[in-house]
């Protein structure tokens, strides 16, 4: 089995984030109920978006048999298939915690598909970006929202390297 144990591959991401706020002026015309105590136009607090942790993806290593596949459920539930074979290491989906404006409603973007290099120019893609949110998040009373987020990464060719890439969320007021 030695062969089969040539090519190993390590996943990682570097989470790249962007709170997404529009200007001051801009948000209040949007909100023409809300008030200051002097009666002006108040504008809404930016969100901000920390991580908690990084979506990471187990070490496997390629077969020679076709495409494979690490899939990372925003739960942490992960599976391996395809033309890979795990070599361990745990996989571990990403966490978030928004802060903003308590009891506001959010909009949570992530990308259709993220590309992730190695040291050595292989490349690989994340694709099918997921998170535990439901259809409409809402910030708690503290102003605050965690949530998990998960994907697949897919491999098309015989690779080898630790793979690295950004995965940038996108948060914004309804």
């Amino acid at each position: 089995m030695p062969d089969m144990f040539v090519n190993r591959l390590a996943f990682s991401t570097l989470i790249a984030v962007l709170a997404w706020s529009q200007a001051a002026s801009a948000r209040a015309d949007e909100c023409r109920l809300c008030t200051t105590a002097t009666g002006g136009t108040a504008a809404a607090q930016p969100l901000q978006v920390d991580i908690i942790n990084g979506l990471t993806f187990s070490r496997a290593a390629h077969t020679g048999s076709g495409k494979g596949r690490i899939s990372v459920a925003a739960d942490g539930a992960s599976n391996i298939g395809g033309g890979l074979i795990a070599l361990g290491g745990y996989a571990v989906a990403g966490s978030a915690v928004i802060h903003g404006e308590p009891g506001r409603y959010i909009r949570i973007d992530l990308p259709a598909r993220v590309e992730m290099t190695s040291s050595t120019g292989g490349k690989v893609e994340i694709a099918n970006l997921r998170t535990s949110l439901g259809l409409h998040p809402q910030l708690d009373a503290s102003g605050q929202l965690t949530f998990s987020f998960g994907g697949d990464l897919n491999v098309d060719s015989d690779l080898s390297g630790k793979f690295r890439g950004r995965i940038p969320i996108t948060a914004e007021y309804e």
